[in-house]
């Protein structure tokens, strides 16, 4: 552990920031500091939260699971980052979305907009794909917004940025990847990822057996339900929990709200919808075990990959753009991002909704875990932790120096 990181976290978690903390610091592959502070679970007990803690990655999902099965199945020539979707889903992409490729997806310039709550709008798993694919891109939306233009009585919105960070394209990618290997993307991420290091505490759906170790979250999901309710979704601002389902025509009473403590199932809405196996969200791990999957991302310490391929992690894919994203991950270099100022540009990284994050240094080989549960016993609006992270990476950068 380290007595001035463990210190500040514990300083943000008597703020209310977070009510419990896991970080892991490592170089070259080796662990050099570790600690667990405060309490996993507030309500409806008190549990103290331990380094092999398991914590809902929410985010991490994308880059430990989607991100890395599709580098895999790059390097095994199953996929190219250049062919477009529709070769891989064919007739269900429609002509305005035939030309996003599978590297628009990882670097998130396809155009999807950032998130839609599938649960309102189709019935099951299977059907979430046809709806991504009938969603308007966003800059449909503004170039129909830009031809009113003439008798709008509100000033037109600023076009859309190139990159737009949103969850459809990973949910879009884990389709693809479950036709190529006719499974669901939990057998594939167990089969391709998880056995092969040995992992014994990531999965999707953790064992009920497993619930006195992972972290809680939310009561209920009012966060999503507020949201859903800001969007238009709902007839009245009434926290009653119906849903006016005036287009699409599914029973309301067949996708019920969550009003009880989430714990041991994962928060996002959407995941949770489609069973707990997503490609966006849905992953659970311990900082460690997420650790010696994000060894799989750097050249020297990688089992699954060639080493070349973990370039494709630190590659600038938007140069130019709003935002520097390599393949599924942000670089260090974006304006603001939670990297801190000490971290080499080509570090790449991830922030997970429920208080995590990932962050990994390809020059100085360093790996960097923090695991909150930010969404547990709080009121909403939860704590933005950003300037936590960044200071969490300033803070161990700067007592990894100091060691060398």
């Amino acid at each position: 552990m380290s007595e001035q990181i463990s210190s500040f976290l514990n300083e943000r978690i008597n703020a209310g920031d977070f009510p419990s903390a896991v970080y892991l610091v490592a170089e070259k592959g080796e662990i050099v500091f570790q600690d667990a502070l405060g309490f996993a679970v507030v309500e409806p007990k008190r549990i103290e939260a331990h380094v092999d803690s398991i914590y809902d990655l929410a985010s991490l999902t994308k880059v430990l699971v989607v991100g890395l099965l599709t580098a895999i199945l790059v390097e095994n020539a199953k996929m190219i980052l250049d062919e477009s979707v529709s070769k891989h889903l064919r007739s269900i992409v429609p002509n305005e979305k035939g030309d996003i490729s599978i590297l628009d997806l990882l670097r998130h310039t396809s155009g999807f907009q950032g998130w839609v709550p599938f649960y309102l709008l189709v019935m099951s798993r299977s059907d979430v794909l046809g709806e991504i694919m009938q969603t308007p891109l966003v800059d449909e939306q503004w170039e129909l917004l830009e031809e009113l233009d003439a008798v709008m009585t509100t000033p037109l919105p600023e076009k859309p940025a190139p990159v737009l960070y949103s969850d459809l394209n990973f949910l879009t990618l884990m389709f693809i990847i479950e036709r190529l290997m006719d499974k669901r993307i939990d057998e594939v991420a167990s089969q391709l990822i998880f056995e092969s290091l040995g992992l014994e505490n990531t999965f999707f759906n953790p064992p009920v057996n497993r619930q006195h170790r992972i972290a809680a979250s939310e009561f209920g999901n009012y966060y999503e339900w507020q949201t859903c309710s800001k969007l238009g979704y709902f007839s009245g601002d009434e926290r009653d929990w119906k849903v006016a389902f005036e287009k699409s025509g599914v029973d309301r009473f067949e996708h019920k709200w969550r009003e009880y403590l989430i714990w041991g199932e994962v928060h996002d809405g959407n995941a949770w919808f489609m069973g707990g196996i997503a490609g966006h969200a849905g992953l659970f791990s311990t900082a460690e075990e997420v650790f010696k999957i994000a060894l799989q991302f750097l050249p020297n310490y990688t089992t699954l990959l060639k080493p070349e391929t973990c370039e494709l992690f630190r590659t600038n894919f938007t140069k130019g753009m709003n935002e520097d994203r390599s393949i599924a991950f942000q670089l260090a270099s974006t304006e603001g991002s939670t990297a801190g100022k000490r971290m080499s540009p080509e570090s790449y990284g991830h922030n997970g909704f429920t208080g995590t994050s990932l962050w990994i240094d390809p020059v100085k080989e360093r790996i960097f875990v923090l695991l909150t549960n930010r969404t547990h016993a709080h009121e909403i609006p939860f704590v933005n932790i950003n300037s936590v992270r960044r200071k969490f990476h300033d803070l161990a950068i700067e007592l990894l120096d100091k060691n060398r």
